[in-house]
């Protein structure tokens, strides 16, 4: 007898979010180096080419999120701490931080400078701590 009951997680659901999740890594951390260099280069550029890069990262970081709150809190059953709820909530919160980084920088260049580079460092800091704390339990489990 079959079943008809639906696989634990979609092959393309987990295909999706393994394929979309690490971009935004790459681009939040790349506006921040872009922010970093505009500190001392005071070249009005690498704000614009920074505010692009958060905007682009924040599109690309919406679906894989999206798709991990199905699986992970509508979907299976994971434990209260476990690492890919930690993931979860470090990443959205990572999201919404840039959100209002992208306002920030969303104004003028000389004004990015204090606030922008820090809410960049937050994120990175964020999403560095979220994967990592996900690479090191999966690897204990």
């Amino acid at each position: 007898m079959t079943s008809l009951r639906s696989p634990r997680n979609s092959s393309v659901a987990v295909g999706i979010v393994a394929l979309l999740d690490p971009l935004p890594i790459g681009f939040f951390t790349a506006a921040w180096i872009f922010d970093i260099i505009y500190i001392f280069s005071t070249e009005i550029a690498w704000t614009q080419a920074a505010s692009w890069l958060i905007v682009l990262g924040l599109i690309i970081a919406i679906i894989p999120r999206v798709i991990n709150l199905v699986q992970v809190w509508v979907g299976t059953s994971f434990a209260q701490n476990s690492p890919i709820k930690l993931h979860f909530w470090l990443s959205l919160l990572a999201i919404i931080i840039s959100i209002f980084n992208a306002f920030i920088h969303s104004r003028d260049a000389f004004a990015v400078v204090p606030t922008g580079v820090t809410l960049s460092t937050i994120v990175v800091i964020l999403l560095l701590i979220a994967n990592l704390q996900l690479a090191l339990r999966d690897r204990t489990a």
